[in-house]
């Protein structure tokens, strides 16, 4: 098999359906937008403060990893600064050859200067439609879906749910559930979820990442997730032999294709996964779960598409054969309507991939 090289991968069309708007920012923005507002920084340095997010992420810890956002939400409280930060979304994951992206983020985290949560909706949804303008001038068309998040620890999910389907028509695809697992279950949502599933409206929710099995389940079978944020841990249903031997929870996932936006570096960073290596995506993958490969957040684990590409490439030995069926899986799995998605695939996946094939 002819080796993949890191250039070549930049190039394949990707689609990423995991990423956090608060967690890819660039640090030289961080900095510029700390000094207009005032906000302390662990440095000043673009590079180094780049290096201090990764190594402060790399902590084992999913609450250690989520601290670091502190920083990221402070400066994204006015709409310039919001506008400005999901134009270079945008951008960046055009640059890394990204054809369709996902991008969530919660509006109840940028409320501290006075805008309403519709202001903070549109200033990020015209930020990501000028980035992919952009994009789309310099040769390299991106199309970008907001996902709103709702914080599981917090008591708004229902106003955010009703937030996201009020701007369904404007740019927002789905809605999710995101921060620390433990003691914040699912079902304490029921309400916004059951709205949603009223107004025929996507949802994925952040499970199985550092909790497990009962986060899955309650994701799934309670709340009806189209799709599941990590759901890293179903191998905990998954008994190793030869064949493994799966689970009835398990099984339902990979029989009813629920998608698992599965985030390898990420999920290194949080102790959800000893290693790449040792990152359950080699066995999911084996077994034809509906896997997906994201970044989650590309700041804080100092990461892009292609690069969480070349570490499998790496790790597992894959192929552009195995490259492009995780894109497939994923555009698969979008929250736009089937035949846009279809178009994608057929029109801008494939021939992207039959190119680098040869």
């Amino acid at each position: 098999m002819v080796a993949i090289s890191y250039a070549d991968i930049v190039k394949a069309p990707k689609a990423l359906l995991h990423d956090h708007l608060d967690g890819g920012l660039r640090p030289a923005t961080i900095v510029e937008l700390a000094t207009e507002v005032g906000h302390e920084l662990p440095t000043t340095d673009p590079a180094a403060l780049g290096r201090w997010f990764v190594e402060a992420a790399n902590s084992g810890s999913l609450e250690r990893y989520l601290e670091t956002f502190a920083h990221t939400v402070a400066v994204m409280q006015t709409a310039p600064a919001l506008r400005r930060v999901a134009r270079e979304c945008a951008l960046d994951l055009a640059e890394d050859g990204v054809v369709y992206a996902e991008v969530r983020f919660a509006p109840e985290q940028h409320l501290e200067r006075n805008l309403t949560l519709d202001e903070v909706v549109e200033a990020v949804v015209a930020g990501f439609a000028e980035g992919s303008a952009l994009a789309a001038e310099a040769g390299r068309p991106i199309r970008v879906g907001t996902l709103l998040t709702a914080m599981r620890h917090a008591a708004r999910s229902q106003e955010i749910a009703e937030l996201a389907v009020r701007h369904r028509d404007t740019g927002v695809v789905g809605f999710d559930i995101a921060g620390a697992e433990a003691g914040f279950p699912p079902t304490r949502h029921l309400d916004a979820f059951e709205y949603l599933q009223r107004e025929n409206f996507h949802f994925t929710i952040h499970a199985g990442e550092a909790f497990g099995l009962p986060s899955i389940w309650q994701a799934i079978q309670w709340c009806g997730a189209d799709r599941l944020g990590h759901g890293v841990r179903i191998v905990d249903d998954i008994t190793p032999g030869d064949p493994p031997v799966l689970g009835r929870l398990a099984a339902y996932v990979r029989d009813k294709r629920i998608p698992l936006e599965l985030c390898p570096s990420s999920n290194v960073q949080t102790g959800a996964a000893a290693s790449i290596v040792e990152h359950p995506i080699g066995l999911l993958r084996d077994l034809r779960f509906r896997v997906t490969v994201n970044t989650d957040n590309r700041l804080m684990s100092g990461t892009s598409m292609s690069r969480e590409m070349a570490l499998l490439v790496e790790a597992f030995g894959y192929g552009w054969k195995e490259l492009q069926w995780f894109t497939i899986n994923a555009m698969k799995s979008a929250f736009i309507p089937f035949d846009e998605r279809l178009a994608i695939i057929d029109e801008v996946i494939k021939p992207g991939y039959a190119k680098l094939i040869g």
